[in-house]
């Protein structure tokens, strides 16, 4: 029993003395969001994709290259010699001709929309990343604080069982009080202190967590501090929201812009069927019927075998599907609004003042109820009732917290903006 008592409190001291360390960090969450948008890596990492996919629209402005050719002699059967032209008698053969393609149909125009199209759904893709880890960071952030809040909750408890095990077991040393009655509180201790070191297991994780979001130091204790004023009645009205969302939630973006570049890109395809055009301008010495030619060059592929009829079915079929994949997303996200309405509605409903005023009331009838207990004026088994009661309640209340937050953080990812700060 000792040695559990000594592991509770170590978990205690190992969590509840992190004010004393020097590396403490408490952070509300705005100060925790600017700090992850500093400095994490995958967003990062995300955003060198979008700087890499930007280049690609300069790459589809620039003009195909001119072609510069020669054919020279390379060796003279006559004289027998490599590389060889006779001056002094103005003989040898020099051919030069320079080559420039022109596209036709505006393709480059059309391949820099679907270079743009492309570098607008990576950004939706960056923005997403952002849009989840943020939700990922604000449930981590909420939670944690849950969870802290429990812990005092179960170290209250628990201070409070030992201080009375420690009476009882004087009692029971004077022949006053029953074993079983003893070992009953002992059996409830030993539950409580479980439950604190599974709680604490869950906040070293979370710790870990969001240690890595915000690229915080290893050995740092993040401390979150929870605004109360975001807990007020909010209106909330849907079609405004959901319109909201088209504007802001990447995912939403991401499709619609896929769908602009397919629909371009069939633009694009249908044009590379019509053929460009290649001019090009040569000079050719001693080998034609004039000793110095001087020749315009005009080639045009003729469309007969390949009109680029695959490319264009498949970009016709690309479109269609990511029209339907738009319309999917589009009918996901108005049912993630009204969702999220809903949750926010019920959790907003259960939590009020008179939840917080009963906490208190109901923090003043432990006290009273462990006075009663110690004066025998109530049996073991009411008193053990009530001390699970009281333990359950106060949990519930925290979570019905937490519930309450996770549902701002549900509102706010399903309209991809902060429509009720946390």
């Amino acid at each position: 029993m000792r040695l559990n008592i000594a592991v509770a409190l170590l978990f205690c001291v190992v969590i509840f003395k992190a004010d004393a360390q020097t590396d403490t960090l408490r952070l509300n969450f705005q100060d925790a969001e600017k700090q992850f948008l500093q400095n994490n890596l995958s967003l990062l990492a995300q955003k060198y994709n979008v700087e890499s996919t930007r280049a690609l629209i300069e790459q589809a402005k620039l003009w195909d290259n001119p072609v510069l050719s020669t054919d020279q002699n390379i060796y003279d059967g006559t004289s027998k010699k490599f590389f060889y032209h006779n001056a002094e008698q103005g003989l040898g053969q020099v051919f030069v001709q320079l080559n420039q393609v022109f596209t036709t149909a505006g393709k480059r125009g059309k391949q820099v929309r679907v270079a743009e199209d492309n570098a607008k759904v990576q950004e939706a893709e960056f923005n997403d990343l952002m849009r989840n880890l943020r939700y990922n960071l604000q449930l981590d952030f909420s939670q944690l604080s849950t969870l802290l809040e429990q812990n005092k909750v179960y170290q209250n408890e628990i201070s409070s069982a030992s201080n009375l095990i420690s009476a009882i077991q004087k009692s029971f040393d004077a022949g006053n009080t029953s074993m079983k009655d003893l070992i009953r509180l002992k059996a409830l201790l030993f539950g409580l202190q479980n439950d604190m070191v599974e709680n604490s297991k869950q906040i070293n994780d979370l710790q870990t967590e969001l240690k890595t979001l915000l690229l915080a130091k290893e050995t740092t204790f993040i401390m979150p501090v929870i605004n109360d004023g975001a807990n007020k009645n909010v209106t909330l009205d849907i079609s405004s929201l959901i319109e909201q969302a088209k504007t802001n939630r990447a995912d939403y973006l991401s499709n619609q812009y896929q769908f602009n570049s397919a629909t371009h890109n069939l633009e694009l395809q249908k044009a590379l069927a019509v053929p460009d055009i290649t001019v090009g301008a040569s000079y050719d010495k001693n080998s034609s019927y004039a000793p110095n030619y001087y020749g315009l060059q005009v080639g045009l592929p003729i469309p007969f075998f390949n009109r680029n009829q695959g490319n264009i079915k498949s970009a016709k079929y690309g479109m269609i599907s990511q029209e339907n994949t738009l319309k999917a997303n589009e009918a996901r996200l108005k049912n993630d609004v009204v969702a999220a309405v809903n949750e926010y509605r019920l959790n907003q409903q259960l939590f009020s003042t008179q939840q917080l005023e009963f906490n208190d009331q109901y923090d003043t009838l432990f006290k009273n109820m462990m006075k009663s207990f110690k004066e025998r004026q109530i049996s073991l088994v009411e008193f053990v009732d009530f001390f699970d009661s009281y333990k359950d309640t106060k949990l519930q209340i925290l979570q019905q917290q937490y519930n309450l937050q996770k549902a701002i953080a549900d509102l706010n990812f399903a309209t991809g903006t902060t429509v009720i700060k946390p």
